[in-house]
């Protein structure tokens, strides 16, 4: 892949060099990384907000309860994800 020049003010830069040299990376590697982090989180919040919609379908909780017996009984008790 081919690397390309972007155009950045001196306190960016400064910033991301701070930002880079703590994880000892070069700024091309961090910021790679960062943004593999963003594309994930993206991913992450799209997954969750899917979730949240389909758990809030009528009769999904009792299916899924049906299929794989519901929470354990631990979970069942304080109300907390297994």
């Amino acid at each position: 892949m081919a690397d390309t020049t972007v155009k950045i003010d001196d306190t960016t830069r400064d910033i991301l060099r701070e930002l880079a040299d703590a994880q000892g990376l070069t700024i091309k590697d961090y910021l790679a990384r960062l943004a593999d982090e963003k594309q994930q989180e993206r991913a992450l919040a799209t997954a969750t907000a899917v979730f949240r919609r389909v758990i809030n379908e009528p009769g999904t909780i009792e299916a899924f309860d049906a299929k794989y017996g519901g929470l354990p009984p631990r979970a069942r008790d304080t109300g907390q994800a297994a």
